[in-house]
């Protein structure tokens, strides 16, 4: 069990609900899911036990998250192992990096304008983990090339957040027809909706929908 997180930024102190630090927090949040909804303790019976999928916070993870967009996750995985190859995964080295040296790693013109505008943004990273999720993902949308897809992958990823969920990632919304049924794929403001009712666990419920995706498809949705 765990408690809500507390921070204090600016003299104020905020509560950010849920933080998923260890397997344990997944188990937890997929044991809850599964005896609210049959069909999630159908999928889980499917895919086993759930990956807890956090990572680093910061500028790695954000720009981890800006080339994932729209890409698949073997050419992701392709471009950010030439990154870290060449040395350009800290906010420094990317503000100092030729466009040549950036375009060599397979970042494409508008992602590389978004990793430079990414870094030499400046963001407290240390303040941006204290703060509300729509506070998170507003300061975040704020900068070119990051979405809201962006923005709550970094909050259930590199911020632990049990709450966030990425509606508009097409993987989520292909697992969740197919899981439950629907006539068709559900757009972001459909899968939202549905999503309601997974509250207070809707990270795990994504990690949950990726994992049955995996089986389902035989291929990964996510990083």
């Amino acid at each position: 069990m765990f408690s809500p997180g507390r921070g204090r930024v600016g003299g104020k102190v905020g509560m950010v609900g849920r933080i998923i630090e260890t397997a344990d927090c997944v188990a937890e949040g997929a044991a809850v899911l599964a005896g609210r909804e049959p069909r999630f303790a159908a999928a889980l019976a499917l895919t086993g036990p759930l990956p807890l999928r956090r990572r680093a916070g910061g500028f790695p993870a954000l720009l981890d998250a800006i080339v994932s967009q729209q890409v698949s996750v073997a050419s992701a995985n392709a471009i950010g192992a030439r990154l870290a190859a060449a040395g350009l995964v800290s906010a420094p080295a990317v503000a100092g990096a030729s466009d040549e040296a950036l375009r060599a790693c397979g970042l494409s013109r508008p992602k590389l304008r978004y990793v430079r505008a990414l870094a030499e943004a400046g963001i407290d990273y240390d303040a941006l983990a204290l703060l509300p999720e729509d506070e998170v993902v507003a300061r975040l949308t704020a900068l070119p090339g990051i979405g809201r897809w962006t923005a709550e992958i970094y909050a259930m990823f590199a911020l632990g957040r049990a709450d966030a969920f990425a509606a508009g990632d097409l993987a989520l919304q292909e697992a969740a027809r197919s899981l439950f049924g629907l006539d068709a794929r559900p757009g972001e403001a459909a899968l939202r909706a549905m999503a309601e009712d997974w509250r207070p666990w809707r990270a795990v419920a994504a990690r949950l929908l990726w994992a049955y995706y995996r089986v389902a498809k035989a291929r990964e949705g996510i990083r």
